[in-house]
């Protein structure tokens, strides 16, 4: 179960784990499964927890004052999920963070990452590259919404992200790209040879 962890902080730090920091790690985090369309956390909770998907994959998202959905982030195996602001700033969020498959996670509260993250180097080296690879996605997501055409924010979610049009629904996608489903229909279906 912890495998897929280790690896992720192994590889993201350039460090290697002792086998005390394994067991430090695993007495730390806390595997919790939730089955398809459960929710981690929802509107208004504040996120105790941030989680690692180790099986599954998730979505998370909000909805305006005209039930719209409007998906911020998909997760799926060894990425993390949670709404950071309302983890860090401990204020309840604006989103839900729904399981679009059965999923295996493994959840950590605030205090104890802060304390595996003083303990354990590979831990702090991971947060580190995590913080710059989230700001340079961030950056590039706001720009693609403010500046790209829907054709050209589609052809760079086929490019980063090409898993994604294997993994989740076709309205998902149109969401997560701030498109109509129509749209994205007429898009894939230009880019596909007939």
């Amino acid at each position: 179960m912890f495998e897929l962890l280790f690896q992720y902080f192994e590889q993201k730090s350039g460090l290697t784990l002792s086998t005390t920091e394994k067991e430090l790690i695993e007495s730390t985090f806390k595997l919790k499964r939730l089955r398809k369309k459960q929710y981690f956390q929802q509107e208004g909770d504040i996120c105790k927890h941030m989680c690692f998907i180790v099986r599954g994959a998730a979505r998370m998202y909000s909805v305006d004052d005209k039930g719209h959905e409007h998906i911020i982030r998909f997760g799926m195996e060894g990425w993390w999920l949670g709404d950071y602001e309302s983890y860090m700033l401990q204020t309840p969020t604006r989103f839900h963070v729904e399981m679009l498959e059965n999923s295996d996670l493994l959840i950590v509260p605030k205090e104890h990452m802060e304390r595996l993250i003083e303990t354990v180097p590979a831990i702090a080296a991971t947060i580190k590259v995590i913080d710059k690879q989230s700001a340079i996605a961030t950056q590039q997501r706001i720009h693609a919404a403010i500046s790209l055409s829907a054709e050209e924010r589609y052809d760079s979610l086929v490019k980063t992200y090409p898993a994604f049009l294997q993994r989740f629904p076709q309205t998902m996608i149109a969401s997560y790209l701030g498109i109509t489903p129509e749209t994205l229909s007429r898009l894939r279906n230009k880019k596909t040879p007939h």
